[in-house]
């Protein structure tokens, strides 16, 4: 007799995973396996969610029965489970079973439980999905729907960022910023780390009164504001989210700064203006495919004038050996089409592209803290944003956000800035020693 038999679906299911969960596990026949002595547990309430189990075996399978509700936390609030991922990351994926005992969990689950069901709408389109669209249409060429064409970037964009901004501002609280803020001491507030995290850019790009700004990927336009306003330089942001482009023109107006600042709703690759004194990536290099590295730096390198500064600020992974991929749960529900490698792939592109890197730095324990700041904000505003996005949306958020954390957390993800200059004929402009 093997170690599940007798036991229902929840001893069954438990049995796939590497020494069992760590936590409780129920299910909707009454069976329980796991830990019985953990405060966590999971839930398994319908024949749906079995099926979502095992036909996506991992973080997906298991995400796709929480955000459709048909598996249950236990022990822990939906906005902020980073209690129970704590114990099971990194255990969610099964074991392979030997080919008798997989007969036998078919014969135990039934058959039906492996035809895999409909997606829960908060799921994007995978890749190959996107291929078959654009077949589909006539009236566009296939290729423009290739992965990270200037189509299929909008639609990733328009997929996480134009949420609501509503929403947005219960999650990340009045800077409205959505990229890892800097603490300058352990108790500093979410909002004083990210009005130190835009100083430390600006003091890193060397901005003074009168120069030209260019930042890509602008979100709702922190950066373009705390340049223009702090450093008197005049800043053009760029996004592809309309909601993003719209709410940041509102704040700009609102706060007076018309004169300095502009936030544009636009593909970074439509600027058409040169002779930037400095150019900000914060949290866009993860959205233009580790392909396009070369192109991108060359179009940065472009815009920039002799003796101009790029700041580059990006999730990284710990190596640059490992796939590109974000994964799939968050490739399906949060940031479609995103890559992460290694700093060192970023550093070698950024120099292939002609610049001079001056500076180098991981803050990955920063990203950390922002996320534990953006969790305890949706879990402080939970019904409004349950109201204003929807169950399934905001579960999905306060998944990602937490799993992020721990992401962090461990080393499995940084966070790092490059800075660089275009350095012509050996000059680049830069002090002896660096000044922030």
């Amino acid at each position: 007799m093997t170690a599940h038999q007798g036991q229902g679906i929840a001893g069954t299911i438990n049995a796939l995973f590497e020494g069992g969960l760590p936590i409780g596990l129920q299910a909707y026949d009454g069976s329980v396996s796991g830990n019985p002595d953990s405060e966590y547990a999971l839930e398994l309430l319908t024949p749906r969610g079995l099926a979502y189990i095992l036909t996506a075996p991992g973080d997906l399978g298991l995400a796709r029965a929480y955000v459709s509700g048909d598996l249950e936390l236990h022990g822990t609030h939906p906005g902020d489970p980073y209690p129970l991922l704590s114990l099971i990351l990194d255990k969610t994926d099964f074991r392979a079973p030997k080919p008798a005992e997989l007969l036998e969990i078919v014969r135990t689950l039934g058959v039906k439980n492996f035809r895999p069901p409909a997606p829960p709408p908060q799921e994007h389109l995978p890749a190959w999905r996107h291929a078959v669209e654009g077949l589909r249409h006539a009236s566009l060429n296939a290729l423009t729907w290739g992965r990270h064409s200037r189509e299929r970037d909008a639609d990733a964009i328009h997929h996480h960022y134009d949420v609501s901004n509503t929403f947005y501002e219960y999650v990340l609280g009045p800077s409205m910023t959505y990229t890892c803020a800097l603490f300058p001491t352990e108790d500093a507030t979410l909002e004083e780390a990210q009005y130190a995290k835009y100083d430390l850019i600006c003091q890193k790009l060397g901005l003074k009164p009168g120069q030209r700004l260019l930042d890509l990927g602008c979100g709702w336009g922190g950066m373009v504001r705390h340049a223009a306003k702090h450093y008197g330089v005049k800043a053009l942001g760029v996004t592809l989210s309309r909601e993003q482009a719209s709410w940041a023109q509102e704040e700009i107006k609102r706060q007076g700064l018309d004169d300095l600042a502009e936030v544009r709703f636009s593909d970074y690759r439509n600027v058409a203006e040169t002779g930037f004194e400095a150019v900000s990536s914060i949290g866009l290099t993860e959205h233009i495919g580790v392909a396009n590295y070369p192109s991108y730096f060359g179009f940065i390198e472009s815009r920039l004038k002799p003796q101009g500064r790029l700041l580059n600020h990006c999730i990284t992974r710990p190596d640059n050996t490992s796939r590109a991929s974000a994964g799939k749960f968050i490739d399906r529900y949060v940031f479609p089409d995103g890559e992460l490698i290694g700093s060192g792939t970023i550093v070698s592109a950024v120099e292939d592209a002609g610049l001079e890197v001056q500076h180098h730095e991981n803050i990955r324990v920063h990203y950390a803290k922002t996320l534990t700041g953006w969790n305890k904000n949706l879990v402080d505003h939970w019904d409004a944003c349950v109201a204003e996005v929807g169950l399934g949306t905001a579960k999905v958020w306060g998944l990602y956000m937490a799993g992020s954390r721990l992401g962090f957390e461990r080393n499995n993800i940084q966070l790092h800035h490059v800075l660089a200059t275009k350095t012509v004929t050996g000059d680049s402009g830069y002090p002896l020693r660096h000044t922030f």
